[in-house]
């Protein structure tokens, strides 16, 4: 084996990996970064790579591909694995992956390293999207095959080879970080018993220290894209910046949850994702205004479904993309504005409106101005629970009860 690329993040098991590597196969090692918004300085990540043992080293901004065609996507799609976890992490491994692939051919190397364990999701969508995109090289996953048993025997390597990492015995926090959101994982936070510590988050605000005074904030849609805030236009990165922004100073983006890991463990998950929370509620909201009922609670179904795929790394499946296809259709009305209130770590949808909107308020209200006709609910109530009456005179004549 002469060549191994080698997803890079500069944190404690991609630096050891290097040498790691490099010691067992020999191999020239290109390191490969992405900047998906994780805020790296690529000169000094370079510098970094290359002094733990890299041949080479590739910094690709990813950024825009990464919100328009993974995030917003799986926005529009109402992705929420679990209902909560707005995949972050999970979106940004096919895109790095992809990429890696690309790097690797240029190289012509010889197989693709990853920095997953064992027993995480990250190492099921990093290999399926290599199997998908490229079958014939081959798969290397050192923290699945190398001798260390813990976080703290890798520092100790790390040590020993003059391995810089920011990782402490005392802070052992594994952090992964990109526009779209933060995970946080390791250390106390193992125990779902204990309130994660004020140090392990990493952008938000507690909202016991948050403002006292609520901000509302508008936010335009276009198709289910976000494209105005507070009533101006401004590109995807810079929005979702704002937001992030926005929405940590007010503590909101804390996720803290129990999660089904793929492989069947269940994990204690603490995310930060304001953007994504706020984007997520307010895009539900404008859905709720013009999507009609059965339209409506189907696609919670279908988005229930996208977002596992997501999250079992099936990115790059032919079931992904026909979902989309149902989503793209569905989000032909989702054009309108969301006003949301964010307090203390709250997110709250206050208003909200479109030309595309179902509400009609002379039907809803319940003034003098109602038009809706009460008498015909009789006749529906008839025709709608006819199976009902028909069970109910069935099972008087029969003598059967629920009891029996």
């Amino acid at each position: 084996m002469k060549k191994i690329v080698v997803a890079y993040s500069g944190g404690l098991d991609t630096s050891v990996i290097i040498k790691w590597l490099q010691t067992k196969y020999g191999a020239e090692i290109i390191a490969f970064t992405a900047d998906i918004g994780q805020k790296e300085n690529p000169s000094a990540l370079e510098k970094k790579a290359i002094a733990t043992g890299a041949k080479k080293f590739y910094f690709k901004d990813l950024k825009r591909e990464f919100i328009d065609d993974y995030v917003f996507p799986s926005l529009k799609g109402s992705a929420l694995y679990e209902g909560k976890y707005p995949l972050a992490t999970a979106l940004s491994r096919p895109l790095i992956a992809k990429n890696m692939v690309e790097v690797a051919k240029r190289e012509k190397a010889d197989a693709l390293a990853h920095g997953c364990t064992g027993k995480g999701n990250d190492q099921v969508r990093f290999e399926l999207a290599f199997k998908s995109l490229a079958p014939e090289m081959e798969i290397i996953a050192p923290v699945r095959e190398w001798e260390f048993k813990s976080r703290e025997e890798e520092i100790e390597y790390a040590r020993k080879h003059k391995i810089p990492v920011d990782v402490t015995k005392k802070k052992p926090y594994s952090i992964d970080w990109n526009l779209w959101g933060i995970s946080i994982e390791c250390g106390l936070l193992e125990d779902p018993w204990q309130q994660p510590p004020e140090d392990a988050y990493q952008l938000t605000c507690s909202p016991l220290k948050a403002p006292t005074t609520p901000q509302h904030i508008d936010i335009e849609f276009y198709k289910g894209i976000p494209i105005k805030l507070n009533g101006k236009s401004l590109p995807d990165i810079s929005l979702i910046s704002e937001l992030n922004e926005i929405g940590a100073k007010h503590g909101v983006g804390r996720i803290d949850m129990l999660e089904n890991r793929l492989i069947g463990i269940k994990s204690r998950e603490i995310y930060e994702a304001p953007a994504a929370v706020i984007l997520h509620t307010a895009h539900a909201e404008l859905e709720k205004l013009v999507l009609e009922r059965e339209l409506y609670h189907f696609k919670n179904i279908i988005s229930q479904k996208y977002s596992e795929l997501i999250y079992y790394g099936y990115w790059f499946s032919d079931f992904r993309k026909c979902i989309e296809s149902f989503i793209d259709e569905t989000q032909k009305h989702v054009t309108g504005t969301v006003r949301i209130k964010l307090y203390k770590g709250q997110c709250v949808a206050v208003g909200r409106k479109s030309p595309y909107s179902l509400y009609q308020e002379d039907l809803a209200t319940y003034t003098d101005r109602d038009i809706f006709d009460h008498k015909a609910s009789k006749g529906f109530i008839d025709i709608f629970g006819l199976p009902l009456i028909l069970e109910g005179k069935r099972n008087r004549k029969t003598g059967w009860t629920k009891d029996k």
